[in-house]
């Protein structure tokens, strides 16, 4: 925030200038000063998270009798324009900072302050009144974990229903065409497009659930420990308390961390979620590559599929129309999982009874949610339901595959029938050409043992 005037603030290390028109104050400043790091700074859903918790907080102090009620009051309507988004250009506060993330804390426990001290008509402070019965290093663990599930419960679980529901209509659409199977890239079996399609969507359902799974341990938030994990200068019952106001103010069902020990020293919940995470991205990277795959071309490669044509492909070749979507999906994935490395080293740091790289794991963890979410709407409204099929390109290729003799093992035996792919292969004839002249099977039989329709269901043919 770049300002001709300031006004001067005091913390407990003395005084410093800060921009006149600053909601926030000394330490703030100080960590403005300390931290000219990057230009990133802690996400939207983060500081909706902080003001939220600073809410439940005055609440639960206001109920066990710990907090004025007008005081509270002035507090819970500033952090609340805080969560709603109203201050975000005040929160200038770097992601590579102190690694309790306290001068996040701070932050808003100025911003806070000031606005409510101006509502209220007299002094609000922003450590013994916003931030009474907390400390940064049970506020900002809570944060993570608040943040992270309201994104994925409104954001990545809905996206991830929509793909998987996109996938399973499609899959009904197309599943008349029969395709060559690929293993190794090389040609296999043949097998539907509907029944590629499915197993596409069962990797996201399955990706759903394991996400699902790990909300339960994010669910349980840190709250009340305060410094060390013992709750000193909390009421005992301030943290549940608290975990019942983020419940009602989120509809989400948040619960009290029962060993608040663990929770301030490690971030497992954190690293367990961002795993679930990483699975979602391979799975998407799958998916994403098998659409490029079967894209390429038009005509040198497999043209199997014709993706909607989104956007002129090639500064210097015209008419060139590329397979956009799945590219962007592919380079989110490969963000998702980087994210996921840095978290998991991030994890590690919990030394004796504090985690000491917090906001990075929060900065990373809602990305990957948001870009995981983002993608998969992309990938099922821009590339799976409007995809056409080029019928022909998989009739042709399926009439050569010489692997469709596999279908005779139980008729002819392995032995004969590699001898069958083989001339075909060699010769460019059909399977049913090369096994004319070296079976005693009819043509009728061998059109309907090798029927590539029939074959898609499996079992033994002939019976």
């Amino acid at each position: 925030m770049s300002s001709d005037k300031f006004r001067i603030e005091k913390d407990s290390m003395g005084e410093l200038k800060v921009p006149q028109e600053a909601l926030y104050g000394a330490q703030t400043q100080r960590a403005i000063d300390n931290f000219p790091v990057s230009d990133l700074v802690l996400p939207r859903d983060f500081i909706r998270a902080l003001g939220l918790i600073k809410i439940a907080c005055a609440r639960a102090n206001v109920e066990l009798g710990q907090l004025d009620q007008n005081i509270a009051d002035a507090i819970c309507d500033a952090a609340q324009r805080v969560a709603d988004g109203e201050f975000d250009a005040h929160f200038p506060v770097d992601v590579f900072q102190t690694g309790s993330g306290t001068s996040s804390n701070m932050n808003a426990n100025e911003v806070i302050a000031h606005l409510a001290s101006d509502q209220h008509g007299s002094k609000v402070h922003p450590n013994d009144h916003v931030n009474m019965g907390q400390s940064s290093n049970d506020v900002i663990p809570t944060a993570i974990h608040v943040s992270a599930c309201i994104a994925i419960a409104g954001e990545l679980l809905p996206a991830l229903e929509h793909l998987s529901s996109c996938l399973r209509g499609k899959a009904q659409e197309v599943d008349k065409y029969v395709k060559t199977g690929r293993t190794h890239l090389m040609d296999a079996m043949p097998v539907t497009l509907g029944q590629e399609l499915n197993a596409w969507a069962t990797q996201i359902e399955n990706g759903s659930a394991r996400v699902e799974g790990a909300l339960t341990r994010l669910h349980e938030l840190t709250q009340g420990g305060t410094a060390v994990g013992t709750g000193i200068n909390a009421h005992p019952d301030f943290a549940q308390k608290v975990a019942n106001q983020l419940s009602t103010l989120t509809k989400l069902k948040f619960t009290s961390k029962p060993d608040k020990f663990e929770g301030l020293s490690c971030q497992d919940a954190a690293v367990e979620m961002s795993g679930q995470l990483k699975t979602v991205a391979v799975s998407l990277t799958k998916i994403a590559n098998d659409l490029r795959w079967m894209n390429s071309g038009p005509l040198a490669g497999l043209g199997e599929i014709a993706l909607p044509a989104l956007q002129p492909g090639s500064s210097i070749m015209p008419g060139k129309v590329n397979p956009v979507i799945p590219e962007a999906t592919a380079m989110v994935c490969a963000q998702v999982i980087g994210n996921d490395a840095t978290i998991t080293i991030a994890g590690q740091a919990g030394n004796f009874q504090l985690n000491v790289m917090l906001p990075v794991i929060a900065y990373n963890l809602i990305q990957s949610v948001h870009l995981l979410a983002n993608s998969s709407r992309l990938m099922a409204d821009k590339a799976i339901a409007g995809f056409s099929v080029n019928e022909d390109a998989l009739t042709n290729a399926l009439s050569r595959n010489p692997i469709l003799v596999t279908a005779l093992n139980s008729v002819i035996g392995y032995e004969k029938g590699a001898a069958v792919a083989k001339k075909a292969y060699a010769e460019g004839i059909t399977v049913i050409e090369s096994a004319l002249q070296l079976t005693d099977l009819s043509e009728d039989e061998l059109k309907k043992l090798l029927d590539p329709a029939k074959l898609t269901k499996g079992g033994i043919q002939g019976l």
